[in-house]
């Protein structure tokens, strides 16, 4: 969302507690799901790994106390960014979405997209270039043309996907989905979903992070804000809700993450990385 005043502008919402930020993260997704089938017949999703899949749990709760059908047989789940390891491994982001979400819910495994293992001999780039091709072409053709929502961590260095600071990946301008060989953090190769797909074909984007290692993100990341005073989330108290603007040039990889479309960028947050950037009643 552009202000007039040209500062780009995302949505904060603090929720009180770690253990109430899972119930708080359902609020945006159930609302992006019921938009997109309202307007046809696929939610396409995009998920992190990490501590993100865990925060997922609460979704079915979620959208009952809504009530909202999510009709799951309709989601598409692709991957933000993935270890070029098998969905057995440890590192794997598939095996830990698998885990902690999609095995919990009735959507068609089918529709549960990993990489192609077979590549996983062949090299990282090949890895990406099939998975740019067979799943992110692909569910953009069933979504009208654009991601509906995406869910991402960020970290304390304030990387997201697999684009870490100061890396040539940034610059990426063409490539939806690109390898890195790399990474600060093990293991090196990794594929990624890029800016080019994050900031201009996805409808929604909803960052996800918990913990005082995130407060200084924040602090970095955002500059004046205003208190949302008539927001809410039902079944969950002392919830808080901020306009804020975000500083340029933008400081790290996370914060670099804008989607064009109106309102289309929240940020969930517990109380602990809120700090006194956000403050809230506890």
């Amino acid at each position: 969302m552009a202000a007039a005043s040209s500062k780009y502008v995302a949505q904060i919402i603090v929720a009180p507690s770690k253990t109430s930020v899972g119930e708080v993260l359902s609020f945006p997704i159930v609302k992006s799901c019921q938009s997109a089938l309202e307007s046809r017949d696929a939610f396409t999703i995009a998920l992190s790994g990490g501590s993100l899949p865990s925060f997922l749990q609460s979704l079915p709760k979620s959208f009952e106390s809504a009530g909202v059908d999510p009709q799951w047989e309709k989601w598409h789940v692709l991957l933000a960014d993935e270890r070029c390891v098998e969905s057995t491994h440890e590192d794997s982001n598939l095996g830990s979405i698998q885990k902690n979400f999609t095995s919990h819910v009735p959507i068609p495994a089918n529709h549960v997209h990993g990489i192609d293992e077979s590549l996983l001999g062949e090299s990282s780039s090949a890895v990406a270039q099939s998975y740019e091709d067979e799943v992110v072409k692909t569910l953009l053709e069933k979504s009208g043309g654009m991601l509906d929502c995406v869910v991402l961590g960020f970290g304390p260095d304030g990387h997201t996907c697999s684009l870490f600071p100061n890396h040539p990946l940034l610059l990426e301008e063409n490539s939806f989905v690109a390898s890195i060989d790399d990474s600060p953090k093990p293991p090196p190769s990794r594929i990624t979903l890029t800016f080019p797909i994050l900031n201009k074909l996805s409808r929604k984007i909803i960052f996800c992070g918990a913990g005082p290692s995130k407060s200084a993100v924040l602090i970095d990341i955002f500059g004046e804000s205003s208190e949302l005073s008539e927001f809410a989330v039902s079944n969950v108290e002392g919830v808080k809700a901020y306009d804020a603007t975000m500083n340029d040039p933008a400081p790290y990889p996370c914060g670099m993450v804008r989607p064009e479309g109106k309102e289309s960028l929240v940020w969930v947050v517990d109380a602990d990385a809120a700090n006194e950037k956000f403050p809230i009643d506890k």
